[in-house]
């Protein structure tokens, strides 16, 4: 298994991640939990596709350190969870910088820049990461 082949299945999770915080509600307020948001069983079954293949795949490679987390995601987007998901991938990208820092594995500029990107899509779908809400309480 390459860099390039992780960072590929990293890029269909983000995407699928993307989709699902789409479809939620912009505002929830404390009392109420979207327990019945969650995302469709299309796109359950295609994000345990991706983890499940890149289980397969990582075995015997640096990469197969990465399995729980990627589990940890699929568990927390079939629940509905998305500040799970992404957290879950977010630590996958920190293993990704740590094996690379380490030397474990080799990362070319080009992955680089889409683990970059990744972290960066994966940040903006966070509550709180939206530019319009930025002047809101401050008490102004």
């Amino acid at each position: 298994m390459l860099t390039a082949e992780v960072l590929d299945a990293i890029g269909g999770l983000t995407a699928h991640v993307k989709s699902y915080a789409t479809t939620l509600p912009s505002i929830v307020h404390l009392k109420v939990v979207p327990s019945g948001v969650k995302p469709s069983e299309e796109a359950m079954d295609s994000y345990e596709v991706i983890v499940t293949r890149t289980q397969r795949q990582s075995a015997g490679t640096p990469y197969r350190g990465l399995n729980d987390s990627l589990v940890c995601s699929l568990e927390a987007f079939e629940q509905g969870n998305l500040i799970g998901t992404v957290q879950a991938l977010l630590i996958v990208i920190d293993q990704l910088e740590r094996m690379q820092r380490d030397q474990e594995i080799e990362v070319g500029r080009a992955d680089e820049k889409r683990l970059t990107e990744y972290r960066a899509a994966l940040r903006k779908v966070l509550p709180g990461n939206q530019p319009e809400l930025a002047e809101t309480g401050r008490g102004s």
